[in-house]
């Protein structure tokens, strides 16, 4: 499709989960040498499953595809918040800086979940125009 509306690269979503993972791999790097086989891998499998996973739901042309995407997205990001409070707990990096990309984090998850929304709210005004559809 020649269409740059649906390129993924405009997709406002995409691009603050993009900065959100951006955030996270500086956060990542300050973390300290004995977390380089623990809690450096698994942070960095969920911040790239959140974009990974928001890329592939704008791919596909499903609306509840895309939803199932955004929910593993969405989890993605909790889990990064967990990580965070790893952060917090065991004092590897400024408390401030931590709860910043936190409220960075439920930012992003109130996003996901407002297009979740606008999926959702889609699915059935098209569902609702199908002759014989239980909503029509």
């Amino acid at each position: 499709m020649s269409d740059d509306k649906y390129r993924l690269d405009d997709f406002e979503l995409y691009q603050l989960s993009r900065k959100f993972r951006q955030n996270v791999y500086r956060l990542i790097k300050q973390l300290p040498s004995e977390e380089r086989y623990c809690l450096d891998p698994q942070m960095r499998r969920a911040i790239v499953s959140v974009t990974n996973n928001i890329a592939e739901g704008h791919g596909r042309w499903h609306y509840q595809e895309n939803m199932r995407f955004c929910r593993i997205a969405r989890g993605s990001i909790e889990e990064i918040l967990d990580d965070i409070n790893v952060c917090i707990d065991e004092g590897y990096t400024e408390k401030s800086v931590n709860e910043q990309f936190k409220q960075e984090g439920y930012e992003l998850i109130a996003k996901v979940n407002s297009y979740i929304g606008y999926l959702r709210r889609c699915k059935q005004g098209m569902e609702s125009r199908v002759p014989g559809s239980l909503s029509a």
